[in-house]
């Protein structure tokens, strides 16, 4: 068996520890954070995402911690359904659900899973060096790790990326986000369904998580990245940049608390020309970062985790071997994922007064075939 070195203790680093040991290799991982806090907003596993989380024995260890997602609905400014779609035919088909779950809940259960030992916090990697037979990692505070291949986890900021492709940057996509998960038990909201509104000032979405709790983000443009103006926006600047939105919108920025706010610019990554390099394999979001208008990001992660276990099952020792097997078969969708997100981002944001109405009309007219074939396209694939 070999020897493994994640970096990274997010979604990614954490499911792809259980995706080595599975097959009996040695793992450690090495996060830099001091220690993993719960912080974060919703994410939204997929029907795809929660199959590969069952067959890295996992599924029953998360699926309690979220809340089943039956449909996606689309809305105007002032609540007019502009299109809608109903999961149930894909996940039962599938045999899994659509799952939301606070981002905090899910990682707590990735790593309840591990053996005791298998995170190492504290350690910010300085650099690496690879050999034909080993790779060193480097942390910034002095320690240093060998073993037979490194696995980069480290997000969109990877350090192991910038090492290896310094001209990889995040780009930014055009706007900027709030999101914040609040206790909505109150507001007797359908606990099935997410959805998003599309107006003149922004978008705003709502996912249902577990417990009647409800995770929300807005999204409005900007022409800069890092603007000091949305940098500093509060809970009561949103109330008013949202105040024409239809309800339960106003209500839901009501129950929101100052410290539950989150703020950051979207990012993505240009889709990369390859994964592995050598004993070194990029994954997650530090290969393939989106932004998060498919609701995928994580779920790729996930994805990832059991696809080079598939490929390392296949492969015995050769890991190199493995590594380009995976870089085949995951820079096809990952990339694709990337470009769609990116572009019904760019759609959905497009908010020029005048023109909102014919936006609203063209998604009101999307055949229900584009919608279910989209559907199955994200859910189906491994």
């Amino acid at each position: 068996m070999a020897s493994f070195l994640v970096i990274g203790a997010g979604i990614g680093g954490l499911a792809t520890a259980h995706a080595l040991l599975g097959l009996g290799h040695a793992v450690r991982v090495y996060e830099a954070a001091t220690e993993l806090r719960e912080i974060g907003a919703g994410v939204v596993l997929g029907a795809n995402a929660m199959r590969a989380l069952a067959a890295l024995g996992l599924h029953d260890a998360v699926q309690p911690t979220g809340a089943v997602l039956t449909s996606v609905r689309l809305f105007s400014e002032r609540g007019r359904v502009l299109n809608q779609a109903d999961t149930r035919a894909f996940t039962e088909r599938l045999g899994y659900d659509n799952l939301a779950v606070h981002r905090a809940d899910l990682q707590r259960a990735l790593l309840q899973a591990l053996p005791p030992g298998t995170v190492h916090l504290g350690h910010r990697l300085a650099h690496f060096q690879q050999t034909s037979t080993q790779v060193t990692a480097h942390f910034e505070n002095g320690a240093h790790a060998t073993a037979d291949a490194l696995i980069a986890a480290d997000g969109i900021r990877s350090p192991v990326r910038r090492q290896l492709l310094p001209a990889s940057q995040p780009r930014y996509a055009g706007y900027t986000c709030w999101r914040a998960v609040v206790d909505a038990s109150t507001l007797g909201l359908p606990a099935d369904g997410t959805s998003e509104t599309w107006g003149r000032a922004g978008r705003f979405g709502l996912v249902p998580v577990a417990q009647g709790q409800l995770y929300w983000f807005a999204c409005i443009n900007s022409p800069k990245a890092n603007n000091p103006v949305y940098k500093a926006y509060t809970v009561a600047d949103l109330r008013r940049h949202f105040a024409s939105f239809h309800a339960p919108i106003p209500a839901v920025l009501a129950l929101t608390r100052e410290a539950d706010l989150l703020w950051g610019d979207i990012l993505d990554l240009a889709p990369l020309r390859r994964f592995d390099y050598g004993r070194v394999l990029l994954l997650g979001d530090a290969a393939h970062a989106t932004t998060p208008n498919l609701g995928q990001g994580a779920g790729m992660a996930v994805e990832d985790a059991y696809v080079l276990q598939r490929c390392l099952a296949a492969s015995g020792p050769n890991l190199p071997a493995a590594f380009a097997v995976f870089d085949q078969q995951r820079r096809p969708r990952t990339r694709r994922i990337i470009q769609q997100s990116r572009l019904l981002g760019a759609v959905a944001q497009f908010t020029p007064p005048w023109l909102v109405p014919l936006r609203d009309a063209t998604m009101a007219t999307v055949p229900d075939w584009i919608t279910r074939q989209q559907i199955a396209w994200l859910y189906q694939e491994l």
